[in-house]
């Protein structure tokens, strides 16, 4: 029907679905902002169903129709909608929100060599991403990815360091992203996959790629996972760079505590908020979203880590805890982790760029 359009509409977000006869017994809207539950209820009206909403305090909004009988659906009137590990979701940009400028660059041709490597929790798979025409046996930088071909193919980050590398922004680099097979199981404070990855897995890529000291990425469990493994194997990273990190605690995350891993969680994250010392002390890049649930305890984290000497650079922007936040922050919050890191000739340069353009 013509007009029935979820839109941003003054101070308000009002979703519509299409269903004059009413054959649908109820509407409720899934989103990520853990509104009330009494104000997610769409109401009938003549042309189907719509829900108002005051609008919410983040630059763009993910969300889902939940249709009674037929389940969770995209919405039909919205032809915006984004991947992530669960599936499509429908998105509205609010007023002020711009896509990273790098979106619009073109790939650059590159190539993805496969790498397995035994552990002691089995194989993970490793893909190796350079720009095309580097010979295996040219020493660039390296980046690892916690939930690397997530990241590349639902943050685009393998197109934002082609772009990075293309513009200048970042000199030629290796991305190995990592797949995990047993995702919580290895990334909540596991201390056998922080075993496989400093001793198995960044062996196996510096033997073939490059002696440096690399940078470590990783997002939710993914970050809780890079910081355990330099915490554990100080020394190991240059940098970390880590988004809405599940630094969880009794306070801070008590809705978490059916998590299956969650004492061996802050157990970890204890550990380090009541240390007097650092094992090390890697620059470190944080990013959360600034209405998530994570916020609170990365800016404990953020807060404690400075306190123990590391050089911390935390950003919060508004939006939630999706790959879509993640990627708009790459640059300049990563783009500036990178070249502080490898601004030295062994990669460990001093001093924080500052975030421009690119």
């Amino acid at each position: 029907m013509s007009g029935v359009v979820s839109a941003v509409e003054g101070a308000e977000v009002v979703f519509r679905l299409g269903d004059a006869p009413h054959a649908f017994t109820g509407v409720r809207l899934w989103q990520e902002l853990g509104l009330p539950a009494e104000l997610l209820e769409f109401k009938p009206v003549g042309y189907g169903w719509e829900l108002r909403l005051p609008r919410p305090s983040v630059h763009r909004m993910e969300y889902l129709f939940d249709i009674a009988d037929l389940g969770m659906r995209t919405d039909p009137t919205n032809p915006r909608t984004v991947g992530g590990a669960f599936g499509d979701h429908s998105w509205l940009p609010l007023p002020g929100y711009f896509e990273p400028s790098w979106i619009a660059a073109p790939m650059i041709a590159s190539t993805l060599t496969p790498l397995t490597v035994e552990s002691p929790v089995g194989p993970i798979e490793v893909h190796l991403w350079a720009p095309e025409g580097i010979a295996p046996t040219f020493e660039l930088p390296l980046l690892l990815a916690h939930d690397g071909p997530e990241f590349a193919a639902y943050a685009g980050l393998t197109h934002y360091a082609g772009a990075m590398v293309d513009t200048g922004g970042l000199p030629p680099l290796r991305l190995a992203l990592i797949r995990p097979t047993h995702r919580n199981l290895w990334y909540a404070a596991n201390p056998q996959y922080a075993e496989a990855l400093t001793q198995y897995v960044l062996p196996a890529v510096q033997a073939q790629y490059t002696s440096r000291r690399p940078v470590m990425m990783g997002a939710s469990l993914g970050a809780l996972a890079a910081l355990h493994a330099e915490w554990l194997h100080p020394g190991t990273f240059a940098g970390l760079f880590l988004q809405s990190g599940s630094f969880f605690t009794p306070e801070t995350d008590p809705q978490e505590s059916r998590f299956e891993f969650y004492a061996e969680v802050t157990a970890f994250v204890d550990r380090v908020l009541t240390a007097t010392t650092a094992p090390s002390t890697p620059l470190v890049g944080m990013t959360a979203g600034t209405t998530e649930e994570n916020v609170h305890n990365n800016r404990v984290m953020a807060a404690r880590l400075a306190e123990l000497g590391l050089e911390v650079a935390f950003d919060e922007t508004p939006d939630m805890h999706n790959f879509t936040a993640w990627r708009d922050v790459l640059h300049p919050e990563l783009t500036d982790l990178l070249r502080q890191t490898w601004g030295g000739a062994d990669g460990t340069g001093t001093g924080r760029v500052g975030g421009a353009g690119a």
